[in-house]
């Protein structure tokens, strides 16, 4: 006996279904839901098998599909044109698709389908087509950079657009991404008026299965190598991106080059990890996660390096092998202190620790940040020469 779900959509086919449904023995109709949400709560009862939707469900993606296996409701598929409806139900994990003028064998079709939710029913659907191949660049996946640094504003955007801008500049292709839970600054620093954010639109794409089709078209164009993914247009819009999705947008960005992720400045759990909500600190740790290198950013004053000690025990004890690469900004001599000096500090967390310095150039910050643009198109000067610096270190020690 199979139990069904039924989801209204108001579709032509839906009272064919019905019928069908309550007059074949094999069948129980066990409600006939109103929307999405009303279908995982129905579906977390535990009671139903299957559940029959329009292929073209509003809501219907690739995490509601995945919330439904465990409670062991595979999804059958309603399209008028089934050919069409496939590609889009595969990507987020509907195999199984029915045309509409055949849904008087429905029922049929629900007391054959097979225990695995990822087989389809030879004689009504076709196998769910091959990932597409992403466009890439040619050569080996780019490198994921995590720029990070502890409260106090100790210069993590300025040192993540500087970087992505001088990479560009040195002929590599290089995505630029604001993932800063509390609010971006990367496009109002670069001139960028966008109302639409690259980010979340990037992650509306990732469930839907539409990231590597679309993924160029919400992305902004700074010249022909660097490219931006604009962050979160208010500060309370943290809460629409869900865990794992920055995962795989940086792991589909890193096919087409170099990426800087500009990320936040709280490495610390909030009240999600009790409540099981997504947390508004998990963006930023989700970045240094899944970075191949995290620049690990603090001012050079007193109050900064303090900060810069506490920031890298942190870090050590999310990511214990994290391959980290501590950049002291904003360097001077008024401080009273060297290189050297400051070195010294900090080499009681780890005698192989790769300290780097950047001067302090508040005239190139401040002529980029009033024109909107990088570092890199004002011309050299001591940060431009500090951040080259910077990248051929980089260079030399991951040939």
């Amino acid at each position: 006996m199979s139990v069904v779900l039924l989801v209204s959509s108001g579709a032509a086919w839906e009272s064919s279904a019905l019928t069908a449904l309550t007059r074949h023995p094999g069948t129980v109709l066990l409600k006939r839901c109103v929307d999405v949400a009303d279908l995982l709560a129905a579906a977390r009862t535990g009671q139903a098998d299957v559940a029959v939707v329009a292929a073209d469900l509003p809501g219907l993606d690739q995490e509601v599909v995945a919330d439904l296996l465990p409670y062991g409701v595979r999804v059958v598929g309603v399209a008028t044109d089934p050919d069409l409806a496939r590609p889009r139900a595969a990507r987020i994990g509907v195999v199984t698709v029915l045309a509409a003028d055949r849904v008087g064998e429905l029922a049929e079709l629900v007391v054959t389908l097979p225990d695995d939710p990822t087989r389809p029913v030879p004689s009504h659907d076709l196998p769910p087509p091959a990932e597409p191949v992403p466009r890439r660049a040619a050569g080996p996946a780019g490198r994921v950079l995590a720029v990070w640094g502890g409260g106090g504003a100790p210069g993590r955007t300025t040192v993540a657009s500087g970087l992505a801008g001088e990479l560009a500049r040195r002929g590599l292709s290089t995505l630029l991404v604001d993932a800063d839970p509390y609010g971006g600054a990367v496009a109002q620093q670069l001139g960028v008026l966008d109302e639409v954010s690259g980010l979340l639109s990037a992650a509306r794409l990732v469930p839907a299965g539409m990231l590597d089709a679309r993924f160029e078209s919400v992305q902004r164009r700074l010249s022909d190598r660097l490219r931006l993914l604009t962050g979160l247009p208010r500060p309370d819009r943290w809460v629409e991106l869900r865990p794992g999705t920055l995962t795989a947008i940086v792991e589909r960005a890193r096919l087409d080059g170099q990426v800087v992720l500009d990320t936040g400045f709280s490495l610390e759990p909030d009240a999600g990890e009790v409540t099981g909500r997504p947390e508004r600190n998990g963006l930023t740790r989700e970045a240094v996660e899944v970075a191949d290198e995290v620049l690990l950013v603090g001012s050079a004053d007193p109050v900064g390096l303090a900060r810069l000690a506490r920031a890298l025990t942190e870090l050590h004890e999310l990511v214990p092998d994290a391959r980290v690469r501590v950049v002291v900004n904003r360097m001077r001599p008024g401080l009273g202190w060297r290189e050297a000096d400051v070195a010294a500090m900090l080499a009681g967390f780890g005698p192989h620790l790769a300290v780097h310095f950047l001067p302090d150039d508040q005239p190139a910050v401040d002529r980029a940040l009033v024109a909107g643009r990088l570092l890199v198109e004002g011309g050299e000067s001591a940060l431009t020469r500090g951040l080259g610096r910077l990248l051929d270190a980089m260079a030399r020690e991951s040939a």
